[in-house]
């Protein structure tokens, strides 16, 4: 059995017997359940630290085993949120996670490139025929903005609309 297998079967024995479960067992399970960069954890487990260094050592060792990966989280993100998101939002939550500016810039370009066809959707799943008046006009259009859209998009999407 490896150690981090060996780290989980302990855990559940732990818990039933009343112990907390040690960080790298809180850490294995919040991945189990998603994806999450480094900064993340660090916020999450913080609380659970006994000793200066230990979260930072369990930390180290998830990372080394390939448990925690960022390009890993950048993937998970667009792939959950890039369908309903526009490329602004997308990167708020690329950077609220504290991954790399680097791998959130790529991410956000390859984003851009789809970004009209993204934003027609989401108009088209929410509101579906053209603005009536200016006042449903203006609605749809704060809608694709609230959603992240760059409002050059946002102008074309509703435009578009208009004409069909």
């Amino acid at each position: 059995m490896s150690p981090v297998n060996a780290e989980v079967d302990s855990t559940k024995d732990r818990k039933v017997g009343g112990f907390q479960p040690s960080l790298k067992g809180r850490a294995l399970r919040l991945l189990s359940q998603r994806e999450h960069s480094r900064q993340e954890l660090e916020r999450k487990l913080k609380a659970f630290e006994e000793t200066p260094g230990e979260l930072a050592q369990a930390l180290d060792f998830l990372q080394a085993k390939g448990f925690i990966n960022e390009q890993r989280v950048v993937e998970s993100v667009v792939n959950r949120r890039s369908s309903k998101l526009g490329a602004s939002r997308v990167r708020q939550e690329l950077q609220a996670k504290g991954l790399p500016a680097e791998a959130i810039a790529e991410a956000v370009q390859d984003l851009r490139s789809t970004e009209l066809e993204r934003a027609r959707e989401v108009w088209r799943k929410k509101f579906g025929q053209a603005p009536v008046d200016q006042a449903a006009r203006a609605k749809q259009i704060r809608f694709l903005v609230s959603r992240g859209f760059a409002s050059d998009v946002v102008q074309r999407v509703v435009a578009g609309a208009e004409d069909e």
